[in-house]
């Protein structure tokens, strides 16, 4: 699949484009992981286009390095991915998505009706496009920081459906306590626990890869996707 231009209010940017066999459908920005829009990035796309979704995912680490296509796989790779991370400036991220939602919607395979879905990273940003957008949905994968947006939850307004790794070294027990308190009853909002999963344990072919805890929350995601766009 090819990659398209998001003209972003800050300058051009790439996304991997990705359509359904049908050749139009609902949106879904995929948002990435710190490793870029890499391959595992957009296998994952193709998987959300193979079930009827017509699929971005943005390079959000334009604005230091475009193209940043990096594995989990080597100790070099992590450093780079972690030096990306801390470079991230958020509250740009989430307008160079919002630019993206935008011109999600405006492709002519798009329904017009368009949610998101993050890892890691991209987990938390999806959480932020709840506070922050008019996305139709969202859903974040093992995000991280979201004990410092516990303030931002009366922004939600939109169905939000989180999955937490029990294990995650990213997300502590302490800051799975505090989404149980304030999002545990919030009408807009579905949490689910994944005992003894670690941190990006969806990722197909890296290292805490687990099929069975994958397949549930890949399960749990498309029955939410189709219930809310359709």
């Amino acid at each position: 699949m090819p990659d398209i231009t998001v003209n972003g209010r800050d300058g051009d940017f790439s996304a991997y484009l990705s359509t359904p066999a049908g050749g139009s459908g609902p949106g879904l920005l995929v948002i990435q992981e710190i490793f870029g829009v890499n391959p595992s990035m957009r296998q994952m796309c193709d998987a959300f286009a193979a079930q009827g979704f017509v699929t971005i995912c943005p390079d959000i680490f334009w604005r230091q390095e475009p193209g940043i296509q990096i594995t989990d796989k080597t100790d070099e790779e992590w450093r780079r991915a972690f030096q990306l991370f801390q470079g991230f400036d958020v509250d740009k991220g989430i307008e160079d998505l919002k630019d993206s939602l935008a011109t999600l919607r405006g492709l002519d395979a798009c329904s017009g009706k368009a949610g998101t879905v993050g890892y890691c990273l991209g987990g938390k940003l999806a959480f932020l496009m709840a506070t922050r957008s008019d996305a139709d949905c969202n859903i974040g994968y093992y995000g991280v920081g979201l004990d410092e947006l516990i303030g931002e939850i009366d922004g939600i307004s939109a169905p939000l459906l989180l999955h937490v790794a029990e294990q995650d070294e990213y997300c502590p027990p302490e800051t799975q306590a505090k989404l149980r308190d304030s999002l545990g009853s919030h009408p807009q909002t579905t949490l689910h626990f994944y005992t003894g999963m670690p941190h990006a344990f969806a990722r197909a072919g890296g290292i805490h890869y687990d099929a069975e805890a994958a397949t549930l929350a890949n399960g749990r995601t498309y029955d939410f996707l189709k219930q809310h766009l359709g």
